[in-house]
C-alpha cells in the first residue's frame, strides 16, 4: 500500500468491475478472440486487449473492426453470440465478499462500470446482488467512462460530497473518471496510475472506513 493522503468521513466506496471485482482477462480474451476468429482475423494483440479491458463492448468492437462493412457484421454477430456464455471464465477477487461484509452497512457500496447488460447477471451468478447498494452501468448514463457521469450519478444517489466517495479502479479510464468527477481515487494493482492510494489487496480498503488511511 502506498499513498500520502488521509481519507476521512468516507460514506461511499465505488468499484470498477473488470480487474477489480473480478479477474476478467480470460473471459474478455475468449469473447473478443471468438469474435475476431469468426471474421478470419488474428487474436488480439496486448494493445488491443488493453483497450477492450477498459472500454464498453460497443467501443471495443468498433476498435477491433475498423472496416465499416465488417463492423456492421461484427456487431450483428456479437448480438447473436452474446457475452453471457463467457461469464463462467470470470474469477471473483477472493477478498471482495469479506471486505463488503465488514464495511457495510455503515458505508454504502456501488459499482461504476463500462459493462452494460452483463453486469446484473454477473452479480446474480456470483450471489453478490445484496452487497451493492447501487450499480451504474454504461447504459445507465449518457456518457460512459472516462466521462464523470457514472460517479456523479453515485454522488447524487447517496447525496454525498466528492470527498466522501472513494472510487477503486485499475485502469487509466478509471483514473480519468475519478479526476473528472473530483472524487478520491484508489488504484488497484496498477502502480502506473496517479492516485491518492495504491493497493494490492481489496482487504486494505477496510482501513478506509476504520480510522482512515495514511501513506
Amino acid at each position: 500500500m502506498t499513498g500520502s493522503k488521509v481519507f476521512k468521513d468516507i460514506r461511499v466506496v465505488a468499484f470498477d468491475c473488470d480487474g477489480v471485482l473480478f479477474d476478467t482477462e480470460e473471459a474478455n480474451t475468449n469473447y473478443y478472440n471468438r469474435l475476431l476468429e469468426r471474421f478470419g482475423l488474428p487474436p488480439m494483440t496486448p494493445e488491443q486487449f488493453a483497450y477492450v479491458h477498459m472500454h464498453t463492448a460497443e467501443a471495443s468492437i468498433a476498435f477491433l473492426f475498423a472496416e465499416e462493412t465488417m463492423l456492421a457484421a461484427a456487431r450483428a454477430y456479437a448480438k447473436e453470440m452474446t457475452y453471457f456464455p463467457f461469464l463462467k471464465y470470470m474469477e471473483m477477487e477472493p477478498a471482495l465478499v469479506p471486505l463488503l461484509k465488514k464495511i457495510r452497512p455503515s458505508v454504502k457500496t456501488a459499482i461504476a462500470t463500462n459493462r452494460s447488460d452483463t453486469m446484473l447477471p454477473l452479480l446474480e451468478k456470483f450471489r453478490l446482488d445484496a452487497y451493492f447498494d447501487l450499480v451504474v452501468r454504461s447504459i445507465d448514463v449518457k456518457r460512459p467512462k472516462p466521462h464523470p457521469d457514472m460517479l456523479i450519478k453515485v454522488l447524487d444517489n447517496f447525496d454525498v460530497m466528492p470527498n466522501q466517495l472513494v472510487y477503486v479502479g485499475d485502469s487509466l479510464l478509471d483514473e480519468q473518471t475519478a479526476s473528472a468527477a473530483e472524487v478520491q481515487f484508489v488504484a488497484y494493482k496498477n502502480p502506473s496510475l496517479s492516485a491518492a492510494l495504491h493497493i494490492d489487496s481489496l482487504q486494505t480498503l477496510e482501513t478506509l472506513v476504520n480510522g482512515g488511511v495514511s501513506g
